[in-house]
């Protein structure tokens, strides 16, 4: 993966675009960020003081979930259960963050090897015991390319028996499941949710629409591509899905090579039309906002990315904003709602 400008430089472009809050007493429970403590998946740190100081910059942000990234495992004994390491750690900054004034992490997913089968069990519940509470779930990520900066991890297939064993043994212990494809891989999900009817599964990241490398210039027919998968996997009344990853430069707008970073208005352009008809096909009831933090701090500064949100949302209900912003992903991850 390119490494993005070092952290100081890259928070100086990340300050030339200064936007006012919208609608800042709107509750909002960011339901995907990240925290490392080397450089992780962008060159740089991004530390529980990081974090505060973007969810503290103006937006209401109520509570987060912190999804998992490969920080901080153990570097010893069984490999399949190192991963209770980043359980570990996140924990223990979420019971400090409860004292503090920043934004507190009301949910964990960790990273489990759900190909495992039934053998999962043992990671979860270790999982659960480090998370103190606040464990509730896993992601696996299965997304899988040929252009090598995409070729994410070395993981099972989705038709793997053992792995879809290991989700319902997930969603039976009653855990949620989160995934992460790319576009071209969307068409096996209604598989996986269909196996798994009894497992909530998160699907993050728009379902992960490329625009780089192989993809790039295709926009139009993959957005075409894609909402014909979207209709399909929204018939699966188990799965939610996240409205997020636009700062990410593999959906193929490369804010980060700009002079500037990306403004609200530039992000509703280009992302308002395919995120109203996730909303359209799928419910507010069953699709969530998130910053995807720092990730798309790579290309957008986390005022404007939640001011984007908001003015994508401008026409829907009260109802539904507090669905979308704050109660799905209450719901996805087991959370007091908003009433």
């Amino acid at each position: 993966m390119t490494k993005d400008k070092p952290g100081k430089t890259h928070e100086e472009w990340i300050s030339k675009v200064v936007e006012e809050v919208l609608e800042p007493e709107l509750p909002i429970l960011d339901p995907h960020h990240h925290l490392w403590l080397d450089e992780g998946h962008t060159g740089w740190p991004y530390t529980i003081n990081d974090f505060h100081m973007d969810t503290g910059s103006g937006h209401n942000i109520v509570g987060t979930v912190f999804l998992e990234c490969h920080a901080e495992y153990r570097q010893d004994g069984p490999i399949h259960l190192q991963s209770v390491g980043e359980i570990e750690f996140v924990a223990e900054i979420a019971e400090a963050s409860v004292a503090s004034q920043g934004a507190e992490i009301k949910a964990i997913q960790g990273n489990a090897d759900v190909s495992l089968g039934a053998a999962v069990e043992e990671v979860l519940e270790a999982h659960e015991t480090a998370g103190r509470g606040r464990f509730r779930g896993v992601r696996y990520i299965t997304a899988k390319d040929d252009h090598p900066p995409l070729a994410g991890y070395a993981n099972a297939a989705m038709d793997d028996p053992l792995y879809l064993e290991g989700v319902r043994r997930v969603g039976a212990l009653g855990y949620t499941y989160d995934m992460m494809v790319y576009h071209p891989q969307l068409s096996e999900i209604v598989d996986v949710a269909r196996s798994c009817p009894d497992t909530p599964i998160v699907l993050d990241h728009l379902g992960g629409i490329l625009g780089t490398g192989p993809y790039k210039d295709r926009r139009d027919e993959i957005l075409e591509y894609w909402k014909t998968q979207m209709a399909d996997i929204a018939s699966c009344g188990n799965v939610f899905l996240k409205l997020g990853g636009i700062g990410m430069p593999m959906m193929g707008f490369r804010w980060d090579k700009r002079d500037r970073p990306a403004s609200s208005l530039e992000l509703a352009e280009a992302w308002t039309e395919p995120i109203q008809y996730a909303i359209e096909v799928f419910g507010a009831d069953r699709c969530m906002f998130e910053s995807n933090f720092p990730v798309d701090k790579r290309g957008v500064g986390y005022v404007p990315l939640w001011n984007s949100f908001k003015l994508m949302a401008a026409g829907c209900s009260a109802e539904e904003k507090q669905d979308l912003f704050h109660n799905t992903a209450a719901r996805a991850y087991r959370l007091p709602l908003l009433t």
